[in-house]
């Protein structure tokens, strides 16, 4: 089969399966649970632990982690080349990715609980932010980082991303999808919609649908959905910042990865300054407040940044103090 059949039908079954904890939602939406607490507290994880809920939830990661990254590691050491067609490795990852989805449902209406019982809130969410960080930084060669102008990284420093962005990006994707049980609520549906489509697409490795632009365009602005949805279910004001965070992202440097005229892409430009200044203009947040929008872009480019920094910090340690063999 090829990557794009698979992708056109991953996305699908991923729909499906979203469709499938939305009607099972009723079992653990009934599992009672400790008043919501605040800001760093996750509600949705059992009052009085068991010791296995906890083994399961962590038992069933573990294997589905290490298992993943050693099928990167063999398709590495492999030297595979990308190709329409899919390799054996792609329908090993593929298995695997679904047998722990089935294992999550089943894990999650037989002892509910999940990572999110022994693991800060923030740590999924940084895993997230840095998966999406570092996109930036790997597409950086192709898109640049500001409206198309190239960025004149290391290339020992894209090299090195480019070598190991598969394991990180999966570790965020499935310690993310482990962190949640699968509620039936708009932000946990949306969420394990994107861990589908994250889990598919790193079973997609070494095929040319895995580096399609608008597929991994997709993956990107769908962050912006996720985000924007979660803020608005918990009742939070915050959701222009989700909001046009995102797309100034979007404006700033997804944009510029796609195949479109410089008169579409003017037309966006427009529509996201009309877009805000109407929110922050015509509402009553008022203007006084539109520096809002430039948090994401902040943390995210900020985030670049700092990994880059850190990187000639090393690089200038190793100069200075040559390890001799």
């Amino acid at each position: 089969m090829t990557g794009r059949r698979v992708l056109f039908l991953g996305i699908f079954v991923s729909i499906f399966l979203t469709y499938a904890i939305w009607v099972g939602g009723s079992i653990p939406a009934s599992i009672t649970k400790f008043p919501d607490q605040g800001l760093n507290w996750y509600y949705w994880k059992l009052p009085n632990p068991t010791f296995w809920s906890r083994a399961t939830a962590w038992g069933m990661y573990f294997v589905h982690q290490f298992s993943i990254w050693g099928c990167i590691l063999w398709a590495q050491r492999s030297q595979l080349k990308y190709t329409s067609a899919l390799h054996p490795i792609n329908y090993l990852m593929l298995a695997i990715n679904g047998a722990f989805i089935a294992l999550h449902f089943l894990q999650t209406y037989i002892w509910y609980d999940a990572l999110a019982q022994d693991t800060s809130i923030w740590a999924s969410q940084g895993a997230v932010v840095l998966l999406l960080v570092f996109v930036l930084i790997l597409e950086t060669p192709r898109r640049g980082l500001f409206f198309g102008n190239s960025v004149p990284f290391h290339q020992q420093f894209l090299q090195i991303i480019k070598l190991y962005h598969g394991y990180f990006f999966s570790f965020a994707a499935i310690y993310t999808f482990w962190y949640h049980p699968m509620e039936a609520t708009w932000g946990h549906l949306i969420g394990f919609l994107y861990m589908f489509l994250l889990l598919l697409q790193s079973s997609l490795i070494f095929n040319r649908t895995h580096v399609s632009r608008w597929w991994t365009f997709t993956l990107e602005i769908t962050a912006l959905l996720h985000s924007v949805v979660v803020s608005w279910m918990l009742g939070q004001t915050k959701w222009p910042t989700f909001l046009f965070g995102f797309l100034g992202i979007l404006v700033l440097t997804q944009l510029h990865g796609l195949p479109l005229g410089i008169w579409t892409k003017r037309t966006i430009y427009g529509a996201f300054l009309m877009s805000v200044l109407a929110v922050y203009g015509l509402t009553e947040r008022g203007l006084g407040r539109i520096y809002e929008v430039t948090y994401i872009p902040l943390i995210e480019f900020g985030l670049v940044g700092a990994i880059y920094l850190i990187f000639l910090l090393i690089l200038w340690t190793i100069s200075c103090f040559p390890v001799k063999v």
